[in-house]
């Protein structure tokens, strides 16, 4: 016997709270971005935004104040100090910089100051990174396009596993890259491509009526959106290490709804008279013991690298604590019911290959003359 955190018979109409659960999710998605505009788009760190950071120990606790004095007068422009550390005596001081900026410059430009300002406090420079501002743009604008291709090839796999329209999904992928390259000639930014072509892409698998691939997509944009926004709320800076979580993200979230889909599919055809409401609802209801099972286990170990990871890792472990639990969530309450939209497309598609299942049958018991 497995496992269960959750009775069998549980029967709860999760399809009923749909409504609460779109308004929910617009809400957060909404605060966010209009987060993002009032502060004037992301907080990027110095991945994407080019320049350097320089991380200090202390042997004595010292205040940021004091640190930002003693570099007031430094060529040092955009100097930001930021703690690191429970005990007041590291810290990380980003630069923006040129592209002609050398990081034995900036080195020498802090000891100097550090040296006649703070006599007497001993000090190490264990850490200088630089990225120019150039780097840094490309790095973010290949970060965009990664999120965005993790996505559609995502759908590509649903749309094939679920509604065996595999050369459909391909020729879409295909056409949609293509789209993104011609667009890069052109010189569009490439936020502006990636929010197109999503755009895009989820227009023609509605119109495709791809339930299975649309539902995938609309659950990973929320689960991105949201993350990224609440981030944005909490001043939260964006560098690569963030990028690779929202990418862990986009595969949790996928495989999360995956179970979900299966049992559906499989109630689905096991059961042509009850409704699609009611499908959706023993489906999630028969996986649920699973869900709290894996994401409850998953969260526990993001919690535990979230206090005791230290400030390194620090945001990359919220934002998977973020995206995990609202992955969760959307593999429930948003995936699945987008289904429902296309209830008449599923039992149409299903009545066909049960009849092309009969007829290949038919052929093999012929007799061979």
């Amino acid at each position: 016997m497995g496992l269960h955190l959750v009775p069998n018979d549980l029967n709860i109409d999760f399809v009923g709270f749909r409504r609460i659960s779109y308004i929910i999710s617009a809400v957060l998605i909404i605060v966010g971005i209009s987060s993002i505009i009032i502060k004037g788009g992301l907080r990027y760190g110095i991945d994407f935004e080019g320049g350097a950071v320089i991380q200090i120990k202390f042997d004595n606790a010292i205040s940021d104040e004091t640190i930002k004095n003693a570099l007031a007068d430094s060529e040092l422009p955009g100097l930001v100090v930021q703690g690191f550390g429970d005990d007041s005596t590291g810290y990380l001081l980003r630069v923006s910089m040129q592209d002609n900026a050398s990081a034995a410059a900036i080195r020498e430009s802090v000891d100097t100051d550090l040296h006649s300002k703070l006599a007497g406090e001993k000090y190490e420079i264990s850490r200088l990174e630089i990225v120019g501002p150039k780097v840094g743009a490309d790095l973010r604008s290949k970060a965009l396009g990664a999120l965005y291709l993790a996505t559609l090839l995502m759908a590509v796999y649903v749309s094939g596993r679920f509604e065996h329209r595999w050369g459909t999904a391909v020729l879409m992928a295909a056409g949609l890259s293509g789209s993104i390259y011609i667009l890069d000639l052109l010189g569009l930014p490439k936020g502006w491509q990636v929010c197109g072509v999503a755009l895009s892409t989820l227009f023609i698998c509605w119109r495709l009526k791809l339930a299975f691939a649309l539902g995938a997509l609309i659950s990973v944009i929320h689960d991105l959106l949201v993350t990224v926004g609440l981030f944005s709320i909490l001043n939260k800076e964006f560098d690569l290490t963030i990028i690779a979580a929202l990418l862990t993200v986009v595969g949790y979230s996928i495989n999360d709804t995956i179970i979900v889909y299966d049992r559906i599919r499989e109630n689905f055809r096991a059961d042509k008279k009850a409704s699609l409401a009611t499908i959706i609802n023993n489906s999630i209801n028969q996986t649920l013991s699973r869900t709290v099972l894996t994401s409850g286990t998953t969260l526990m170990v993001i919690v535990a690298l979230l206090i005791l990871g230290g400030d390194i890792i620090h945001d990359f472990a919220l934002a998977l604590l973020i995206g995990i639990a609202i992955g969760t969530f959307s593999s429930i309450f948003v995936a699945s019911p987008i289904l429902m939209t296309f209830e008449n497309t599923l039992r149409s598609r299903q009545a066909k290959e049960e009849e092309a299942s009969r007829l290949a049958a038919r052929r093999r018991a012929a007799p061979q003359v």
